[in-house]
């Protein structure tokens, strides 16, 4: 099985600390942008025919600023165009400054299953300051409007001015919501945000900060009956999202829009970020790839490692063996052997210790040497 990935680079105001590809005031393209995201799909058909799909992600930008047929639309595409499991996981992005009931029934009629609400943070004057356009009363409207249905949340821990009680009245928010899902991200500031002011103002919390948040967090999470299976993803038992977990095994997925990336049959390939390149190629029957890479031999098992620490599980050394025919403790000798303290055995697999997750970028990096 394998992953499907829309990218929806709308929204009606970019956060302070967005990074990602998403145009604020290209929204008036997204007829046209989102017709050649149709047309995309059948351009890769033939190349897929072979694929079974069993994960959807419209992501974003923000994907509920666009008109909800276009939703509904690319998943009768993909059901035209690919094999997609009955009962396939569907998740779509909202933000709760842009639902409304009529959206909401749309994406249930079209097979959504599963909604991704970016709540952040339960401060209102936090949201205003990273820049979001709903307040936390904005999040319990939506959440109420979605019903029992399957819900994730999205909580930021590292922002200016946030104490440990701020994170933790965001995760008691998103419960009480009904969210079996929450991600929660360390703010990351991308140098060209509006946010990097910030970080070089010294205005942002230090990382031994942010680690004792993330822990409090942890601790938080796990007595509300949140797992951790990933780094930065904590769910209910039974709850884990399963697109997330099919990139963190190295599954394949394919990737449809602007700046979408794709890894199939051991490539890996990404489309331009330019929306109006994307909209050109696609009309003129082109693929809007820029990079493609064959990804093989060490740089494979490297990807294969490094997925695999961010999650709790670990590393299967079995699974290893019977993909690479060779040993990880022995391809991996000297980066085990530094960094013994920070990893541990349990039940045939390697994982980073609980303790040391917040650092396991620093631990990872050694593996890649």
């Amino acid at each position: 099985m394998a992953g499907i990935y829309i990218h929806i680079p709308f929204c009606r105001s970019k956060c302070r600390y967005c990074d990602f590809v998403s145009y604020p005031a290209k929204l008036g393209f997204a007829d046209a942008y989102m017709a050649c995201v149709l047309k995309e799909m059948q351009f890769r058909a033939k190349d897929l025919q072979g694929k079974s799909f069993d994960t959807v992600y419209f992501g974003g930008g923000t994907p509920s600023v666009i008109d909800a047929k276009w939703i509904t639309g690319c998943m009768n595409q993909i059901r035209a165009c690919f094999r997609l499991s009955e009962k396939a996981e569907v998740t779509i992005e909202l933000n709760p400054g842009t639902v409304d009931a009529a959206r909401v029934e749309a994406y249930k009629k079209a097979g959504v299953n599963r909604f991704s609400v970016g709540l952040q943070s339960a401060n209102d004057a936090l949201l205003e300051d990273i820049g979001r356009i709903h307040t936390a009363k904005d999040f319990e409207d939506a959440c109420a409007l979605l019903g029992d249905a399957n819900k994730s949340a999205d909580v930021m821990i590292g922002l200016k001015g946030q104490t440990t009680e701020d994170i933790l009245r965001a995760i008691d928010l998103a419960e009480r919501c009904g969210a079996r899902h929450i991600s929660m991200y360390a703010l990351t500031p991308e140098d060209g945000t509006p946010m990097y002011s910030d970080y070089l103002n010294g205005d942002l919390p230090d990382a031994d900060a942010v680690a004792d948040q993330y822990e409090a967090a942890c601790k938080h999470l796990a007595a509300r009956g949140y797992r951790r299976y990933e780094v930065s993803n904590f769910a209910k038992p039974g709850f884990e999202s399963r697109h997330n977990l099919n990139y963190w095994h190295r599954g394949e997925y394919i990737g449809f829009g602007v700046a979408a990336s794709s890894f199939m049959n051991g490539r890996r390939f990404t489309n331009t970020r330019d929306l109006d390149e994307y909209i050109k190629c696609i009309l003129s029957g082109y693929y809007p790839v820029v990079d493609n890479e064959k990804i093989e031999g060490e740089d494979a098992k490297f990807e294969t490692v490094m997925l695999a620490l961010r999650t709790a599980r670990g590393l299967d050394c079995e699974e290893y063996r019977r993909r690479f025919g060779s040993d990880f403790s022995a391809d991996f000798h000297e980066a085990l052997v530094k960094n013994a303290d920070y990893l541990e055995y349990a039940g045939g697999c390697v994982r980073i210790r609980p303790q040391y997750l917040f650092v396991q970028n620093e631990i990872i990096v050694d593996f890649l040497h």
